[in-house]
């Protein structure tokens, strides 16, 4: 179990860059009308994934003490 919750927040936590970092330059090029939506839309997938990465680190913490 502690094996599957690592690959799980580890690919969590890859997702998580890279969405933050698509979004990031989409803000940068200063994009007007789709750009920018699209760029908030990967913001919120970046904290919906933040929050998994979480929640799959505190599962993770409670596997290992048990």
């Amino acid at each position: 179990m502690v094996i599957i919750l690592s690959i799980l927040l580890a690919l969590a936590m890859l997702a998580t860059v890279g969405v933050m970092f698509a979004g990031m330059l989409g803000l940068a090029r200063g994009e007007e009308g789709s750009g920018a939506t699209r760029s908030n839309t990967l913001m919120r997938w970046r904290v919906g994934l933040q929050g998994l990465a979480i929640l799959l680190f505190l599962a993770l913490m409670l596997a290992m003490r048990g």
